[in-house]
Formats: C-alpha cells, sequence, structure tokens
C-alpha cells in the first residue's frame, strides 16, 4: 500500500523532511531555496489528491500557501467537520549537528528537521487516513479536512487566515504538535511588555545634579524578580492543567557612557499567562504593581497572544479522552490559538517529544511516528 511511492509512515516522513521549508522570517539570510513553504505545500497536495481530496492552495502571504484538502461527502447526511491541522514550516537550521534534510534513521530515530515539529505529524495525519482508504474515509461518523499550515513559527499567518476564512465550516479542529500523543487542552497566553524609565542627564562627576534611569529600572527589575513572581503565583489565577504565570526579565537597555547620569532606560519582559490572569487583564495588572512597587517606570500596551482556554466538556475533547488521552496543559504557543480565536475549538495533538523540537539533533522516534498514526485514526473512527 503506498502513497506517493512511500510504503511506511516512515519513509513519508522522510520525504517530507527532504524538502526545505525553512520559514523565511526565522532564517532571512537563509537561501531562497531552502525558504518558504510552497515546495512542501505542493508535495502534500499531491497526496491529498492522491486519496480523492479536493485540493486548494491559499496564499496568506506571497508564494507562501496554506495547502488544504477537502474528502468527498455525501451530503445528504450531516456529519460533524474535524479539522486536521498540522504546520509545515520549520525554524532555521543553523548551528544542526545532523544533515537536516536527510531524514537519517539511527537506533530508531528519524533525525532532521522538522521531523518532530510538525512534519512528523503531518506524515503520522497523512498516513492515518491513507491506511483507511477511500471506503474506510467515506464510512468516518466525521467529515475531514486537513490543512498544511505556512508560518507557524513567525507570527502564524497561515492560522489566522485560515481561521478568518473557513472558521465557520469546521466544527472541531485538532492540531498537530509533539506531545507524545497526550492532549492539550490549555495553553498559556505571550505577552513581551516593554518597561521604560526617563531620568535627566547630568556629568558623571556630579551625579546628585541628574536623575538617574538605571536606578528607577533597578528598583523595577528587583521588584518584579521578587514581589511580582509572588503575585503570579495567586490562587485566582492558577489553572490546574498550567500551574500559575511566569515572567522572564528578557533585555535590559540604558545609558550611553559611564560618565554620563543616564537618562533613559528601557526593559522587556515576556510573559506566559494562564487564561484566567489574561482575562483579568495581565497588563493592568502589571501597570498598577509598578506604580506601588517602582514609580517612574511605565509599561506600554503590546499585541497579545492569547491562551487556549477550551473547555473540557467540549464533546470532542471527551472522545479523545475516552480513547486514552490523557488531556493536559503547556506553556507554549501554537496554531490552535488562533483556530481558537475564530471559533473553532480546538486541541492540540500527536507524535514526538516537544523537548526536541528546534534542537541541534532535531529527531523523531519511529515507534513515536507508528503511534501517532493510530492515535489520529482511532480518533477519527471514534
Amino acid at each position: 500500500m503506498m502513497l506517493a511511492g512511500c510504503s511506511s509512515v516512515v519513509e513519508l516522513l522522510q520525504a517530507l523532511v527532504a524538502i526545505p521549508s525553512i520559514n523565511p522570517e526565522c532564517a532571512p539570510d537563509a537561501p531562497a531555496e531552502i525558504t518558504g513553504e510552497k515546495r512542501c505545500a505542493e508535495f502534500v497536495g499531491r497526496l491529498l489528491e492522491e486519496m480523492g481530496a479536493e485540493v486548494i492552495f491559499e496564499e496568506p502571504k506571497p508564494g507562501r500557501p496554506n495547502v488544504i484538502g477537502r474528502f468527498p461527502r455525501d451530503e445528504r447526511e450531516w456529519k460533524p467537520t474535524i479539522l486536521l491541522a498540522p504546520h509545515l514550516d520549520t525554524v532555521t537550521i543553523d548551528g544542526m549537528t545532523v544533515d537536516p534534510f536527510a531524514g537519517e534513521i539511527r537506533e530508531g530515530r528519524l533525525y532532521g528537521r522538522g521531523a518532530c515539529d510538525t512534519k512528523g505529524t503531518a506524515a503520522a495525519m497523512l498516513w492515518a487516513l491513507h491506511e483507511m482508504g477511500a471506503v474506510g474515509r467515506a464510512a468516518l461518523p466525521v467529515h475531514v479536512v486537513f490543512v498544511g499550515l505556512m508560518a507557524e513559527e513567525w507570527c502564524q499567518h497561515g492560522s489566522q487566515h485560515f481561521g478568518a476564512h473557513h472558521a465557520d465550516e469546521i466544527d472541531f479542529a485538532l492540531v498537530g504538535e509533539p506531545t507524545n500523543c497526550d492532549v492539550v487542552v490549555k495553553t498559556k497566553g505571550c505577552v513581551w511588555p516593554k518597561l521604560t524609565a526617563s531620568g535627566k542627564p547630568a556629568h558623571g562627576s556630579s551625579p546628585e545634579l541628574g536623575d538617574n534611569a538605571i536606578t528607577k529600572m533597578a528598583a523595577a527589575i528587583a521588584a518584579i524578580d521578587t514581589d511580582f513572581r509572588a503575585l503570579l503565583k495567586s490562587p485566582d489565577w492558577h489553572e490546574p492543567l498550567l500551574g500559575d504565570s511566569s515572567v522572564n526579565i528578557g533585555l535590559v537597555s540604558g545609558g550611553s557612557q559611564p560618565n554620563i547620569v543616564p537618562d533613559a532606560c528601557s526593559m522587556q519582559l515576556d510573559m506566559r499567562v494562564t487564561p484566567r490572569l489574561f482575562r483579568e487583564g495581565v497588563i493592568e495588572v502589571l501597570a498598577n504593581f509598578l506604580a506601588q512597587h517602582a514609580p517612574g517606570v511605565s509599561c506600554d500596551k503590546p499585541d497579545l497572544c492569547p491562551p487556549l482556554d477550551t473547555s473540557l466538556d467540549n464533546p470532542f475533547v471527551k472522545k479523545l479522552q475516552e480513547n486514552g488521552a490523557k488531556l493536559v496543559g503547556a506553556p507554549w504557543f501554537s496554531d490552535a490559538t488562533w483556530l481558537s480565536e475564530a471559533g473553532i475549538p480546538c486541541a492540540i495533538g500527536g507524535p514526538g517529544d516537544i523537548a526536541q523540537a528546534h534542537t541541534a539533533d532535531e529527531y523523531i522516534k519511529t515507534d513515536s511516528l507508528e503511534e501517532g498514526v493510530g492515535f489520529y485514526r482511532k480518533f477519527l473512527e471514534a
């Protein structure tokens, strides 16, 4: 039983890994021949057509398509529509210690960029559909749509575009990410607020004549690193599947030279926030904290990447759980959030371990890949 000349899901993943699809926004200096999702999307489109799907390409960015495959449906019988949604782009190959496109197999591991994140989930989804055959797919209690999304690794243009144009067609989405086939139903949101402090310059020999902006920011740093971290552990914002929100002090910049009292200082934070804190208003919470603990330091109102907050009572989530999947939370961001924001209930799941994503020797275990095929097929058939 072959699909595009591949006799197994392992061979299919090797074929996907062999097609470079580095997100150009992650690697702006990379050669054009190894960036962009187009060639990978076209290959996936041929696979979907071979299985009888109607295939269309939509370009959220010029030359960078989503590939969408809609499988035949009997219009006389209503069935819920399930979206299978991996992403086809990868991060850069800089610093990799294995051949990023060889798909080499050693000791039960398939190596290469995207093998884990997320061409492995794409291969498992496609192979599960292939294994069923046309008769098996037609007999499913659901209608299936597959989308290979572009640009997940930077800005998620693909999922935002799909959600904006197709949300009303989909009843539930299973987004492909490496979760060891656990099912993620809640993720933290992400926000990068920038804090600023202003002062008054003066000669370094007479610091009392100036107003030191770095000193003001130092007070904010100390307070955020202690009292604000403690505040984030409030039980009001705790999520059983996610734990507490977190904050990382990632960037600090201030001053021009040692002999001038600095008149400006800035700091940028990375905050990963639970749905409860997100709904409370994370920037308002931070601004109120600064007003009390670090007067003279203010924060901007940056764009917010919302959390995923799918109800545990969703019938498709319950079906996944009945099939033996463990429901979990995750601190990272994915396409599921934007699909959910567009109105599509989402869960995230697939073969592979997120710890291997983006690594210098990225790999997926071949037995995990096979497990993924069963995971997707069992869900669709149930």
